[in-house]
This record gives C-alpha cells, sequence and structure tokens, in this order.
C-alpha cells in the first residue's frame, strides 16, 4: 500500500495480495488518501441519467443475465419512439443532459436502424449527450453488418453517438468470458473496440462486474488489461465496477458477494488503476448507505441518480433513491455534493452544496 501512496505502479503480484489480504481498513484509507491526492477538491461528484434499454432481445445468451430475452419470446421488445421521447423528455425535466443507451444484441435491427434511433433523437435533442451501445453491441454490429469496428463507430459517431459505456466487459479473461457469455466478444475484442473509439478521439467508461467465476487473481488481469490500454490510448474517463446479482439467472447458485468484498475490490482498483483519474461508487448494487461509504474507500464519484435500471432490478436487486438523498449522502461523507457530466466537468454552479 505504501508503494501506491509513494506513486509508484503496484504490480500484479502486488494487486493480488491486496485482494488476499484482510486489511480492509487499511485499504481504505489508502485508497482513500490517494483519491484525496488526485481529488483534492471539497467536492464529490455525481450525475443524473437514465438508463434506456432499447431493447431486451439477445442472443447473447449470458448465464449472469436475467433481463434479456431470446428472439421471437413474448416478452421481448423494442421501444416505441414516443416511449423513448417519454423518458428522455423525463430525464431532461429533472435535470439530466444525457440518457445511457443500452440493449441486446438484437438478431433483426440493422446498423440503418441504430442510425436513424441517433439522428431522431438529436435532431429533437440536439443538447443531449448519447452514452451508447457497448463494446459487445458495436461488435456484433459490425458482424452482423460485414463492415469493420472502425466503419461502424464512425457510421455511429456521425449519426450522434457521443461516448461509450464500459458495458460487457465483466471479466476481461477469456476463460470467464467462455464459461459466463460464451456467443460474446472476447476481451480482446472488447478491448479492440475501446481502442478504436478512442483513437476517434472518443471517450468513454470502463467496467467490471466481479464476484462470480472469477478468481482474484482474474480480477486483477482485467484491472492489469484496462491499466495497459489506458496508457496506451488515456480515452476512459471513468472505472466502475460492481458485484454480480446471481437472482433469477443461470448462476443464482453462486453466493452474493457482499459490501466487504465491494469495497475491498474497489479500493484495490484505485489503488492499481493510477492512470484513471476517475472511480465511480455503485449504489445501485449495493445500495446507497454503502455507495456513501465508497467515497472512503477510493471513488470520487456517486454515479448517478438513475432515473431507471432494469438489468440489474431483473435480477432481483432494487435499490432506488432520489436527487436529494443522493445529495445528502455526498455531504454526510463530508464532501459537498456537485453534479457533473459524462466528461467529469463540474456542471453546476459553485453553491452546489
Amino acid at each position: 500500500m505504501a508503494k501506491a501512496i509513494d506513486g509508484r505502479r503496484l504490480s500484479p503480484e502486488e494487486g493480488l495480495r491486496l485482494l488476499e489480504s484482510h486489511e480492509l481498513a487499511a485499504l481504505g484509507r489508502t485508497a482513500d488518501a490517494l483519491a484525496c491526492r488526485l481529488h483534492p477538491e471539497p467536492y464529490r461528484t455525481y450525475n443524473i441519467d437514465r438508463n434506456v434499454n432499447y431493447t431486451n432481445v439477445c442472443v447473447s445468451g449470458c448465464r449472469f443475465c436475467a433481463f434479456s430475452r431470446p428472439p421471437g419470446d413474448p416478452e421481448g421488445y423494442v421501444i416505441a419512439p414516443e416511449e423513448l421521447c417519454r423518458k428522455i423528455e423525463e430525464t431532461l425535466a429533472l435535470g439530466g443532459e444525457q440518457i445511457l443507451l443500452q440493449g441486446g444484441m438484437h438478431p433483426g435491427l440493422e446498423l440503418a436502424w441504430y442510425e436513424n434511433l441517433l439522428r431522431n433523437i438529436k435532431q429533437r435533442y440536439p443538447e443531449l449527450n448519447i452514452h451508447g451501445f457497448s463494446p459487445p453491441e458495436i461488435y456484433h454490429l459490425s458482424q452482423q453488418s460485414g463492415l469493420s469496428i472502425d466503419e461502424v463507430l464512425g457510421r455511429l459517431q456521425d449519426a450522434g453517438l457521443g461516448s461509450l459505456p464500459g458495458g460487457g466487459a465483466e471479466i476481461l479473461v477469456d476463460r470467464v468470458r467462455q464459461i459466463a457469455s460464451p456467443c460474446k466478444v472476447s476481451a480482446d475484442g472488447w478491448l479492440d473496440v475501446c481502442r478504436r473509439w478512442h483513437r476517434r478521439g472518443g471517450r468513454g467508461s470502463a467496467t467490471m462486474m466481479f464476484g462470480h467465476l472469477e478468481t482474484l487473481a482474474e480480477r486483477i488481469e482485467h484491472l492489469d488489461r484496462l491499466r495497459q490500454l489506458q496508457d496506451e490510448t488515456g480515452g476512459f474517463t471513468a472505472f466502475i465496477c460492481w458485484t454480480f446479482q446471481p437472482g433469477k439467472t443461470a448462476l443464482a447458485h453462486l453466493p452474493k458477494a457482499g459490501p466487504a468484498e465491494y469495497l475491498k475490490t474497489l479500493a484495490v482498483s484505485r489503488l492499481y488503476l493510477d492512470n484513471f483519474a476517475n472511480l465511480q461508487a455503485s449504489w445501485v448494487t449495493q445500495g446507497l448507505k454503502i455507495g456513501q461509504l465508497a467515497l472512503r474507500f477510493g471513488a470520487n464519484d456517486l454515479g448517478s441518480l438513475m432515473i431507471e435500471e432494469n438489468v440489474v432490478a431483473a435480477a432481483g436487486t432494487r435499490f432506488r433513491t432520489t436527487h436529494e438523498e443522493l445529495r445528502q449522502a455526498i455531504r454526510d461523507a463530508g464532501y459537498i455534493p456537485r453534479r457533473r457530466n459524462v466528461s467529469y466537468q463540474v456542471v453546476d454552479g459553485p453553491a452546489g452544496g
């Protein structure tokens, strides 16, 4: 831990030893000290957005997902334009400036459908940032259309895509992916989509869903691969990790990782990802109190008000909060709450407390 505080990079072996340790309080203090060095300002941030799932039809068949439906399932849907507009307008009315637009790997939606969707949104709501389409969705569109990743990204960017969410990373180790999501893009493929997006000048987040089939060493391998790509491109704005929610999934027999495991992994992530400016707390899977505590375990951002969230909720985990509760949680952690945009720029006034 002292090595990280001194500004020296941790090796994978050192990161693994930290994950294997039981020094939760010491890890929290060290990660907090590092976060305060990176962010000495008296505030911590959050944003207002909405996770709009444009479809739940997916051919991926991921064993950890309780949200998706196979083609032809009576519960499958594709969002209607008027429903999408209603969701966007509700978000804007609450002060939101972006939507998180994600769905499944739908076999019947072609690239032109996505381009039209983006253009229609931007035509009607030109100031809205569309944080959309995870790397597996981009890879799926490339395979389906016969176009390169670069061509798909270019066409979506031209149509209005603003930033790329880091969904679908789970654990960036193919041993895990071949068991949990064998039809989804490989670890190398996920990273390559991000690399190509960053080379286009695009920015986006990186994620990790842990606490399922991976070993502790594979968690560190995941972090190491993200750190390597960030060294190469500098395109990740933030890292977000959360615990797998096993309820109602094909992996429901697995034990659920608890708050202590979440906080430890978050703290180690802060120490290991020395080239990531921002770490986001995950109150959606842990609850607001643990999300608040995460602000003292290395996170400098409490995430989104998350007006709508469906994927985690489908597994039976349903934490909700209000705008004022989110702000109060930041105050109770000892900071002034400030609202930010997708680039982690503060967008409210200095009297944001």
